[in-house]
């Protein structure tokens, strides 16, 4: 694949450092690529956007689904994924996790992970939507992203390994072939290195998260806002799915017009037996699936949407007063002390809830090995989509996802660095702009695009609602184009301008996967197409960016992803 020649505007790198791979994104997978190919003895340097411990790993609260319980097997774990993934999952995919998943978690164990255990020692396993085992390990209760992302940072740590915090990655460096040579970035504040720089590796691990920002309301934390799927496209590199957008069913609704980071209410607050209910205290999925509160994620979003809209209300309540204090405090202390913090007593009263953006099951398209469609460059975690989730991620399965998928590509990293294919590169820098060729958006852009697309291509959505988000996102652009064309004007280069462009690049994205797919499937729900449709949509919807800034779709033959390059 050929890279677009699309590159945000940005001063020429001052510093740089070389390695022989560059991990963006410290979260689950991030970290555990970096501490596999650094035991492998490759020169890692890992580059994040915050700090080590702030990215949405650690907001993770249900816990890492493996089949570890007794009378538990990979094959059912498979069974339920697939289900999950409303036909959609590719397989093989699954079968990878669900099989070398066990062995993953057992392995984080090692590093240095504290699960919560049962009366007898051993692990203690809860149950979440959509699975008909309990087989999620969890840890402090509520907090298991928490203890991931403790344990593998101080593994990272432990091991030396050199990390570049705050640092907003840019752009793909690539040599003459085409063959990725590193990523540019740019360091935020005072430090050992500051301002916009350059890593050069022949290897590039995207494990940059999600892009839960581009939407008004979302359990994502302020750094997701889709950098590493825009940096692939630009790059030149597929994306898929992105037209499933996960809304997580149960967040705790702080009114209409809350903004940003909203708190999550566990799935395993149902799995333990709390029911949904509207104002008048009936239990309104009963009935609707064979799980009722404990069916999947779409099923539950849409059923909540569907009952707001029956009785002209902005939310639903999550009933768990019948755990009592003791059960709340130690077994989920971290959603207890949230609501409280809001004036929200889960042990005497209903907590409120509504629907909010939380997991995109697309992403950058992936090959059993983490290989993109171009070469050198690798994906995992959120910002991957590898066919595992299909049109709807089954819960807890994304933090395994990350194990296993970043054990992967560290060991294919590792045999080509050792069979001469990964080497030192040589980057094709274009000489810095003299005034930019793209133009970056101004930072208040941000709030217009997060509202297009929260009316637009949110819970609900239709021909109508998509095509006037999509004339609204490309009226954003052409805004910032038409006064680059006029007077040569764009956004001052800096982090908010950088984000907010990268928003735009995703939102686009999605909707025209939304626009493309008329059907209603998963976490995908068109308003004017209420069925599934397996003879037209039972494929993916593969996008590239064009060089004019166009997108290229074309679909897939079926569920399974085509083969990724060579490389």
């Amino acid at each position: 694949m050929s890279a677009t020649g699309i590159r945000l505007y940005a001063p020429a790198p001052g510093w740089s450092l070389d390695a022989d791979v560059v991990v963006v994104g410290s979260g689950v997978a991030g970290l555990t690529a970096a501490l596999r190919c650094s035991a492998a003895g490759l020169k890692t340097v890992v580059v994040t956007k915050a700090r080590l411990d702030d990215g949405s790993t650690r907001w993770a609260q249900g816990g890492i689904a493996a089949a570890l319980g007794e009378g538990d097997t990979p094959e059912q774990h498979l069974d339920d994924t697939l289900v999950a993934g409303v036909g959609l999952c590719d397989e093989e995919a699954v079968r990878v996790l669900v099989t070398e998943g066990p062995g993953a978690v057992r392995r984080l164990i090692e590093a240095g992970a504290r699960f919560d255990e049962s009366a007898d020692g051993g692990l203690a396993l809860t149950r979440e939507g959509g699975h008909h085992r309990r087989r999620i390990t969890h840890a402090g209760g509520d907090a298991t992203g928490a203890e991931v992302s403790r344990a593998l940072v101080e593994a990272v740590r432990a091991r030396g390994i050199p990390t570049v915090e705050n640092a907003l990655v840019l752009d793909l460096l690539t040599d003459t072939e085409g063959h990725t040579a590193g990523v540019t970035l740019h360091v935020m504040g005072e430090g050992q290195h500051d301002g916009v720089g350059a890593v050069h590796a022949p290897a590039v691990v995207l494990a940059t998260g999600g892009m839960g920002q581009v939407f008004s309301a979302t359990t994502n934390p302020s750094v997701s806002t889709g950098d590493g799927v825009a940096l692939a496209l630009r790059a030149g590199a597929e994306v898929s799915d992105l037209e499933f957008v996960q809304f997580h069913p149960t967040v705790l609704f702080l009114g209409a017009d809350a903004e940003g980071q909203q708190p999550l209410v566990s799935e395993a607050v149902r799995g333990e037996g709390a029911h949904l209910v509207d104002a008048d205290g009936v239990r309104f999925m009963v009935g609707q699936h064979e799980l009722a509160e404990l069916a999947p994620r779409d099923i539950v979003a849409k059923g909540i949407t569907r009952r707001m809209q029956e009785q002209g209300t902005t939310h639903m309540y999550l009933d768990g007063r019948h755990f009592g204090a003791d059960m709340w405090a130690k077994r989920f202390p971290t959603i207890l002390a949230a609501c409280r913090s809001h004036g929200i007593d889960p042990v005497t009263e209903p907590v409120p809830i509504a629907p909010a953006a939380h997991y995109a099951s697309g992403g950058v398209r992936t090959d059993p090995h983490g290989r993109t469609t171009v070469a050198g460059l690798y994906a995992c975690g959120e910002v991957a989509c590898t066919g595992v989730h299909g049109a709807n991620r089954l819960a807890s399965n994304s933090l395994l996802e990350g194990l296993v998928y970043a054990e992967r590509i560290a060991d294919d990293i590792t045999a080509r660095h050792a069979d001469g294919t990964l080497h030192a590169r040589v980057p094709a820098e274009p000489a810095p702009p003299q005034r930019p060729a793209h133009p970056l958006l101004p930072p208040e852009a941000r709030f217009t695009i997060q509202r297009v697309m929260t009316e637009g291509a949110g819970v609900l959505r239709s021909a109508e609602s998509l095509a006037a988000a999509a004339d609204r996102l490309a009226a954003v652009h052409a805004d910032a184009a038409g006064a680059l064309a006029d007077d040569g004007k764009t956004a001052e280069p800096g982090v908010d301008a950088w984000e907010t462009t990268n928003l735009l690049c995703v939102a686009r994205v999605l909707v025209a996967a939304a626009r493309q797919r008329e059907e209603t499937r998963g976490c995908h729900w068109r308003e004017d197409h209420a069925d599934r449709d397996d003879a037209a949509w039972g494929r993916h919807i593969v996008v590239r960016l064009n060089p004019d800034r166009t997108l290229m779709t074309r679909t897939t033959d079926n569920a399974r992803f085509p083969s990724t390059q060579e490389q």
